[in-house]
Protein backbone atom coordinates (compact mmCIF):
# COMPACT_ATOMS: atom_id res chain seq x y z
CA UNK A 1 0.00 0.00 0.00
CA UNK A 2 1.25 3.39 -1.05
CA UNK A 3 1.62 6.03 2.18
CA UNK A 4 -0.77 9.01 1.54
CA UNK A 5 1.68 12.21 2.71
CA UNK A 6 -1.16 14.08 4.97
CA UNK A 7 1.00 16.92 6.23
CA UNK A 8 0.39 20.61 5.90
CA UNK A 9 -3.38 20.19 5.39
CA UNK A 10 -5.42 23.02 5.86
CA UNK A 11 -8.05 22.49 8.60
CA UNK A 12 -8.92 26.18 9.46
CA UNK A 13 -12.09 25.87 7.04
CA UNK A 14 -12.96 22.15 8.33
CA UNK A 15 -16.71 21.55 9.09
CA UNK A 16 -16.57 19.58 12.28
CA UNK A 17 -19.12 17.39 13.54
CA UNK A 18 -19.33 15.92 17.30
CA UNK A 19 -20.11 12.48 17.98
CA UNK A 20 -23.53 11.48 18.32
CA UNK A 21 -22.38 9.89 21.86
CA UNK A 22 -20.73 12.87 22.96
CA UNK A 23 -24.00 14.04 25.12
CA UNK A 24 -24.77 17.33 26.31
CA UNK A 25 -22.87 17.25 29.22
CA UNK A 26 -18.96 17.42 28.14
CA UNK A 27 -16.85 14.51 28.69
CA UNK A 28 -15.08 12.27 26.19
CA UNK A 29 -16.02 14.21 22.54
CA UNK A 30 -14.43 13.73 19.74
CA UNK A 31 -15.35 15.95 16.73
CA UNK A 32 -14.24 14.43 12.85
CA UNK A 33 -14.22 16.86 9.47
CA UNK A 34 -13.94 14.93 6.10
CA UNK A 35 -11.85 16.83 3.87
CA UNK A 36 -11.23 15.77 0.03
CA UNK A 37 -8.15 13.48 1.08
CA UNK A 38 -8.40 13.06 4.33
CA UNK A 39 -10.78 12.49 8.00
CA UNK A 40 -9.46 14.64 10.65
CA UNK A 41 -10.57 13.57 14.26
CA UNK A 42 -10.06 15.94 17.19
CA UNK A 43 -10.99 16.42 20.74
CA UNK A 44 -13.94 18.72 21.12
CA UNK A 45 -12.73 20.07 24.71
CA UNK A 46 -9.34 21.06 22.87
CA UNK A 47 -10.00 22.30 19.49
CA UNK A 48 -6.90 24.39 19.23
CA UNK A 49 -4.95 21.15 19.86
CA UNK A 50 -3.62 19.29 16.50
CA UNK A 51 -6.02 17.16 14.90
CA UNK A 52 -4.98 13.60 13.83
CA UNK A 53 -5.53 12.71 10.37
CA UNK A 54 -6.51 9.86 7.85
CA UNK A 55 -7.12 8.45 4.80
CA UNK A 56 -10.29 7.85 4.02
CA UNK A 57 -9.02 4.10 3.41
CA UNK A 58 -7.68 3.93 6.98
CA UNK A 59 -10.79 5.70 8.51
CA UNK A 60 -13.15 3.18 6.88
CA UNK A 61 -10.77 0.50 7.93
CA UNK A 62 -10.82 1.58 11.67
CA UNK A 63 -14.80 2.25 11.78
CA UNK A 64 -15.28 -1.08 10.61
CA UNK A 65 -12.94 -2.60 13.56
CA UNK A 66 -15.05 -0.69 15.97
CA UNK A 67 -18.58 -1.82 14.63
CA UNK A 68 -17.19 -5.28 14.64
CA UNK A 69 -16.50 -4.86 18.37
CA UNK A 70 -12.76 -5.36 17.76
CA UNK A 71 -12.23 -2.82 20.45
CA UNK A 72 -14.67 -3.92 23.17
Amino acid sequence: MEATDLTGLDLSKATWKKSSLSGESGGNCVEVAPLPRAIAIRDSKNPTAPALTFTPTEWHTFLTAVKSGHFD
